[in-house]
């Protein structure tokens, strides 16, 4: 088993009431591309268009450099993975398994030895017997991922395949999810709204709103580095502004906020936006004696303790958000309305 290529060219899609941009994107062969974007971006529908459940206003596919674009699903070599699993409540978890593969005409013993395969590489052998109704979330997901694998495909569709699952659950199946593209080196499309998921598994990171491909790349440069502010609001940077560039001639910048200067890496000039990662931002009682070039004095506005970290708002102005470990939190003892030193690093500051 090995992963295809895939091409999107100008795909476009159109239900009533929504259009799915034209897209062009390359998925190289084995990669994990990971789909990012809200309820109602066009995440599933960009599954559907590719396994052959829906067809294109627009626009070409080619997998492995054959187009596919009318092919019927049965002959596109690719496995789906719904949300809610759909495995059939009527055949037993193996029969399940085994349903592409009775439908392909592959005999009794082989359909049995793929089984058992697929069975052992997702720890689900004693669930075989079993029938859907008696299973957990977790359980029934590896089965809809053993029946998708048991085909054979070139790519494997996933569509929000962790996200009715619980935190420990949802963790475990991650490292299913890695473990089973690294064995493979299966082709993997998967479209979520769970950053972590996106960081953790994708090779590769597509950023979709309202049928628009704003931004693709790596985990790092999509989360880090995002190419707009709409990108940026999306992935959750909670520092972003936007002010007047002046080079100083030493190979920095300076950016003019409405009250601050913020210290940038590169000689530019004009209107621009720039982000800051919350964990680039260090928080101290005291005036903080470091190489970093941006050093500020503010107020305490807001602390968010959400468990093992905490984000703690900080009025300059503008107001910067810095996350802390909460085991720091209770060692500095801060509290809102109390006065703090922050600072981060030139090179931490993003530009677009």
């Amino acid at each position: 088993m090995s992963g295809g290529a895939l091409r999107l060219e100008a795909l476009e899609v159109r239900l009533e009431g929504f259009r799915l941009a034209p897209l062009t994107l390359a998925v190289e062969a084995g990669t994990y591309l990971v789909i990012v974007g809200p309820t109602g971006a066009g995440k599933t529908l960009i599954l559907e268009t590719i396994a052959g459940l829906r067809r294109p206003a627009g626009g070409q596919l080619f997998l492995d450099g054959a187009e596919i674009t009318a092919l019927p699903p049965e002959r596109r070599q690719t496995g789906f993975v719904y949300q809610d699993y759909l495995l059939f409540p009527h055949l037993t978890v193996a029969e399940n398994i085994a349903y592409g593969l009775r439908r392909r005409g592959l005999r009794r013993r082989e359909r049995e030895t793929r089984v058992e395969a697929l069975a052992a590489m997702l720890g689900i052998e004693p669930l075989l017997d079993r029938r859907p109704a008696t299973l957990s979330g977790g359980e029934a997901q590896r089965v809809a991922l053993a029946r998708a694998l048991a085909v054979e495909p070139r790519l494997l569709l996933l569509d929000e395949p962790l996200s009715a699952l619980d935190p420990a659950t949802r963790l475990r199946l991650r490292g299913v999810l890695a473990r089973l593209h690294d064995a493979l080196g299966m082709t993997i499309i998967h479209v979520t709204h769970d950053f972590e998921e996106a960081f953790t598994l994708g090779d590769r990171v597509a950023v979709i709103h309202e049928g628009q491909l704003l931004q693709v790349g790596t985990p790092e440069e999509v989360f880090r580095r995002p190419n707009s502010e709409q990108v940026a609001r999306f992935v959750g940077v909670q520092n972003l502004f936007r002010g007047r560039l002046q080079p100083l001639g030493d190979g920095y910048s300076r950016l003019h906020l409405d009250d601050i200067s913020i210290t940038v890496v590169g000689e530019a000039e004009g209107e621009a936006h720039l982000s800051i990662r919350p964990e680039e931002i260090v928080l101290s009682r005291e005036p903080l004696h470091s190489s970093a070039r941006n050093s500020f004095r503010g107020r305490i506005t807001a602390i968010e303790d959400r468990g093992t970290l905490a984000y703690v708002a900080v009025e300059v102005p503008p107001v910067f958000t810095s996350v802390i470990t909460h085991r720091s939190l209770e060692e500095m003892g801060l509290r809102v309305g109390e006065e703090v030193h922050i600072a981060f690093k030139a090179s931490a500051v993003h530009l677009f």
